[in-house]
């Protein structure tokens, strides 16, 4: 097609290389959809065969261990919660971190609000040091965290697990915490004050409710350490009956190893509840990481 200019006529060859060349909006766009869907088939593929061998008797298992399930059989949920105890575990692992979780906010967001409003002398000091916990390892202080925890009669309690999550994830709580509260204004809480709030209500009630994002960050990636934490529950709670999910499912895969569709129901039961938690606040997470980055 040929346009009539004040020079003459101009065809569309003569339109520029780089314009003729370039590609269509849409093509980067599906590209980017294929790799995703790719991504996604990768990692859900663990969770299929998961569910799939849970749903299976031993001899289906033998024959098609991946093909689906054309008799699905619940049985094994049901054998898996009687003989590996997950009734108690579940209530076990749902104390500690339920508490855990409780201190870490309370705590954390606290020590935040102070590192994020005093950047300066003993706050940026703190800061550092919370940093520090970060990267450090607590596997260097095994040890000294154990023997702490036996001088105080906590070993097999729940109170030294609480205490043990709650020191051990501070320092991150709080460095999200304080990421956060660094990028909210510092108006509502100046307000406040001025309008007789003490720093302790113009906290509570003004600055700890607009934490509900990076709140529902520190929920579920807490809660996800705590409640697959198998090392811990193992040297602090080994043989005193109030052993988590993990250690229970540990002991139960060594002794039904022959019957692999027991123990993968045994999984699936355990993952349960904090996959149904992590569904309910992932929304939470994206928003928490974002205003922490703001800021």
């Amino acid at each position: 097609m040929s346009t009539v200019t004040a020079g003459g006529v101009s065809t569309g060859a003569e339109r520029p290389a780089a314009t003729r060349s370039r590609p269509r909006p849409g093509y980067g766009r599906f590209v980017l959809e294929l790799v995703m869907i790719a991504a996604a088939v990768v990692f859900l593929f663990p969770v299929y065969a998961l569910v799939t061998l849970s749903l299976k008797s031993p001899s289906q298992i033998a024959d098609s261990p991946l093909k689906p399930p054309t008799s699905p059989t619940f049985h094994n949920f049901g054998n898996a919660w009687s003989s590996a105890s997950l009734g108690s575990a579940l209530l076990n692992s749902a104390v500690i971190t339920a508490l855990s979780l409780v201190l870490l906010v309370v705590i954390g967001s606290t020590g935040a609000y102070y590192l994020a409003r005093c950047v300066r002398g003993l706050g940026y000091s703190l800061y550092v040091l919370f940093l520090l916990g970060i990267i450090l390892p607590f596997q260097l202080g095994m040890i000294p965290l154990y023997k702490l925890v036996d001088d105080l009669g906590w070993l097999g309690t729940y109170q030294g697990m609480i205490l043990f999550y709650t020191g051990i994830q501070m320092p991150f709580t709080v460095f999200l915490y304080t990421g956060f509260i660094r990028a909210l204004p510092s108006d509502y809480a100046q307000a406040a004050l001025i309008d007789g709030c003490n720093h302790r209500q113009a906290f509570t009630r003004i600055v700890f409710p607009l934490l509900r994002p990076i709140t529902g960050t520190v929920i579920i990636l807490n809660a996800v350490f705590i409640w697959n934490d198998f090392f811990t529950p193992l040297l602090y709670l080994g043989g005193s009956g109030k052993e988590t999910v993990p250690v229970a499912v540990f002991s139960f895969v060594g002794q039904y190893v022959s019957d692999y569709g027991l123990v993968f129901a045994g999984l699936v039961l355990a993952a349960l509840p904090i996959l149904v938690v992590f569904l309910l606040l992932q929304r939470y997470v994206i928003k928490g990481f974002a205003g922490g980055l703001k800021g």
